[in-house]
């Protein structure tokens, strides 16, 4: 070998091993960044004539494809799984337990007192006054309830249209990657840096819906959700949402008064069995306004036409006719069995027992159409209203399979269902939560092992060390050869 061989050689190992040190600084460094894939130096051997040395072929980025597929998908496996065990916690805070006074169970028995201890005195104003006091609670209960639902589904509304503008300019982002790719890989430049950003871009869509990453050539990728739409393969798709206002229990998609989803101006189903768009965080708020929150409100709305049915039952209250509204009314009038939807959230106490409307609470013991109170010693009609409450009854709606309740029997199986629903969903986000930790810890141990690049750098030392020893040398040699 000649001593400019020599001195090639040991340049071109020097540039090798500064390099390899700025990929294992860079690999040390990001060993915790999401979406980090862990850097190779390609190199080769360069053997021209008498001269030798080492290329540097490029920068590999090393990515376990099928493992950040999946722990993309376990990510939007958990999102979802969040928002369904997140909706049934809110909504059984909301009905309440039957330790909690405040709760539909706790007003439901503080009424059934009341009537017990007004029916043993009924003479005593003040009895009947309590019992007028814990009606009025009970409706103010089953109204927060409807209330709170229909917040839920207004909440998840407004998510759904912050997530759709997110997801529209994350997928032109992606157009912008995929295209700075391709230029860049025909420069021959490296483009670990951008492959990284686009990882996160893509991880961030799937959190939203769970995609697959196809390539594509000249280093692009096209997505498309799991339920099959696409939403990028050159060009990017443009899903369009119309945010409500305010959501109503009498708002739907298919009554055309809340918005579905459309994917570049056609609509798409958004039912979290069978949508395109099903799964992740914008599968789950349309799974909540929709679906899950629609139910609640059918099953609060079969509380309170329970509730409504056995109290304007003149069997009950001997002064009503067939067409009166009972102790407890619709917004003020008789309960139409045709008119449900909503019924908890226009609940109203009858004005003739509301003082606060110009009503007496005497009209408990004598009845509600009466015009002058009744012998004050009479407490047949407070026994009706406290029968009533315990009569078992076949509920008129709710889907309990025809089996009659008592009203607080109703209650408690409305409860008992949405509490259910809660243990099932939280058993789902524990086995999902699991699942992405896992392939979380997997992802990052398959990635950059701190240890082994530390034993990476000690070797570029080395070598760094043997070219640099070589210079030496040929300097040695060259000023030996002057002297001479």
């Amino acid at each position: 070998m000649t001593i400019s061989g020599a001195l090639t050689n040991a340049l071109s190992g020097l540039r090798a091993a500064g390099r390899g040190a700025e990929v294992v600084s860079a690999n040390i460094s990001n060993a915790l960044t999401p979406g980090y894939g862990r850097r190779v130096l390609a190199l080769s051997p360069i053997a021209t004539g008498a001269s030798g040395g080492v290329r540097i072929d490029g920068i590999q980025r090393v990515v376990d494809a099928s493992l950040a597929a999946d722990k993309r998908l376990a990510g939007a496996d958990q999102l979802h799984a969040q928002g369904a065990a997140d909706f049934f916690r809110r909504t059984e805070q909301l009905l309440g337990t039957p330790d909690d006074s405040a709760s539909i169970s706790g007003r439901l028995a503080g009424l059934e007192r009341s009537l017990i201890t007004a029916a043993s005195r009924p003479d005593a104003t003040e009895r009947l006054d309590m019992a007028v006091s814990e009606a009025q609670g009970l409706v103010t209960s089953l109204r927060q309830a409807s209330a709170g639902i229909q917040e839920a589904r207004g909440a998840a509304d407004r998510t759904i249209s912050e997530q759709v503008d997110r997801l529209n300019v994350s997928l032109e982002q992606m157009v912008s990657l995929n295209t700075l790719i391709t230029a860049e890989l025909a420069r021959g430049r490296d483009t670990s840096g951008l492959e990284d950003q686009r990882q996160g871009l893509v991880d961030s869509i799937s959190n939203m819906v769970p995609v697959r990453e196809v390539p594509r050539d000249n280093g692009q990728i096209a997505l498309y959700t799991t339920g099959g739409a696409v939403l990028l393969d050159g060009t990017a798709a443009t899903l369009a949402f119309d945010r409500s206002n305010v959501v109503t229990p009498y708002m739907s998609v298919d009554m055309g008064t809340l918005s579905g989803l459309t994917l570049n101006g056609t609509p798409l189903r958004t039912g979290s069995e069978n949508g395109p768009m099903r799964g992740g965080s914008i599968g789950a708020q349309f799974m909540i306004r929709d679906e899950l929150a629609v139910t609640a409100q059918e099953q609060v709305d079969a509380i309170a036409r329970d509730l409504v049915t056995r109290f304007q039952d003149p069997a009950v209250d001997p002064s009503l006719a067939a067409t009166d509204p009972g102790l407890f009314t619709d917004n003020g009038g008789a309960f139409d069995p045709a008119d449900e939807r909503g019924l908890s959230s226009r609940l109203e106490l009858n004005a003739a027992v509301d003082s606060d409307q110009g009503g007496a609470s005497w009209r408990l013991r004598d009845g509600l159409n009466t015009a002058t109170p009744g012998p004050v010693g009479n407490p047949s009609l407070l026994q009706n209203l406290n029968g009533a409450l315990n009569a078992a009854l076949v509920p008129g709606s709710g889907g309990f399979s025809g089996g009659a309740f008592t009203l607080p029997g109703l209650v408690s199986a409305v409860t008992s269902s949405i509490g259910t629903s809660r243990n099932i969903a939280e058993q789902e986000l524990s086995f999902a939560s699991a699942r992405f930790t896992e392939l979380t810890e997997r992802q990052f141990a398959e990635g950059v092992d701190t240890d082994e690049e530390i034993q990476r750098l000690m070797m570029i030392e080395q070598s760094y060390a043997a070219n640099a020893r070589m210079i030496e040398a040929v300097d040695e040699m060259m000023q030996t050869i002057l002297r001479l």
